[in-house]
């Protein structure tokens, strides 16, 4: 986890741009989004609601199946790959305005957020207003260090990641409500994770970081 000095210096040294490159069209990239049909039962059954980008898109049918089985309940998304938080907080403002919400909310957001990672604050505020004080948010921390691109985008990925992840830590302190699923630090464990668990840097490698991620997911939410 990026120490606040450090976020302060990577604020000012890309104050016209902080170092990942620019966030593309994500519009027309891959969605999964539950039916009505769906989001409706997850309600009437206390389920949980999620949302989420392309790790999700991936790893969302097999998180459900998890979540059926030791939970015992549905869980309805709104995933989208490519799509930063800001949209993703308005894909939950749009449900809880056409159907309502559940007591428990997952956020698997914010890895696209790498590109401008001062604006990732005040939609975690802007989540948890939505979702009031009795409501519990399990939001999953993000590890992006793209294998694609140069060493020096790729370290200011893991940087941005960082500094997101700060962000989160620091908006826990504020919402009690508010549950933060480790992955980053889980990732973080063991060097070989990295490369066992994520195929690019970012997205889960299936079934074993899938896997890995999905139970950590589960864990948290039993914990509660």
């Amino acid at each position: 986890m990026v120490a606040g000095s450090t976020v302060v210096s990577a604020e000012t040294a890309f104050a016209g741009g902080y170092g990942s490159g620019d966030l593309g069209d994500w519009q027309g990239l891959n969605k999964a989004i539950a039916t009505p049909e769906l989001i409706n039962t997850t309600l009437q059954r206390n389920g949980l609601f999620m949302f989420g980008d392309s790790i999700s898109v991936q790893d969302g049918k097999s998180l459900a199946t998890l979540i059926a089985s030791r939970l015992g309940v549905p869980l309805a998304v709104h995933n989208w790959s490519g799509r930063p938080t800001t949209p993703a907080v308005d894909a939950l403002e749009s449900w809880k305005t056409t159907y309502g919400l559940p007591s428990r909310i997952l956020m698997a957001t914010g890895t696209n957020d790498i590109f401008t990672p001062p604006v990732f604050a005040a939609q975690v505020d802007r989540t948890m207003a939505l979702a009031g004080p009795t409501r519990k948010v399990f939001w999953v921390n993000v590890q992006a260090a793209r294998t694609s691109v140069a060493a020096d985008v790729r370290l200011a990925d893991q940087r941005n990641s960082g500094w997101i992840n700060l962000q989160l830590s620091e908006a826990q302190r504020r919402h009690p409500n508010l549950r933060i699923v480790h992955w980053a630090e889980f990732l973080a464990g063991k060097i070989s994770r990295l490369t066992a668990y994520l195929e690019d840097g970012v997205h889960t490698t299936v079934p074993l970081g899938q896997d890995a991620r999905n139970e950590l997911i589960v864990q948290g939410i039993e914990a509660g």
